[in-house]
């Protein structure tokens, strides 16, 4: 038996969190997105990044509502 770092998961798996990084300070800051993740059966969080990135910064897991139909 193998085990992969990816999710266990079809093609069309929605992903259940998105990754951000806070850009600016104070009232005038905002979020860029950098990537989504995918909760796994062990609890971890399986983080794929957008592109090819250099992450300087803090990155923020943000749960995504959990779509019915």
């Amino acid at each position: 038996m193998t085990t992969t770092n990816e999710p266990n998961q079809n093609a069309n798996a929605r992903p259940d969190w998105v990754a951000k990084t806070r850009e600016g300070h104070g009232k005038n800051a905002s979020f860029e997105q950098i990537g989504v993740g995918w909760s796994r059966p062990d609890g971890s969080v399986y983080f794929k990044p957008y592109g090819k990135q250099i992450l300087d910064k803090p990155v923020y897991l943000f749960k995504l509502p959990v779509s019915e139909g």
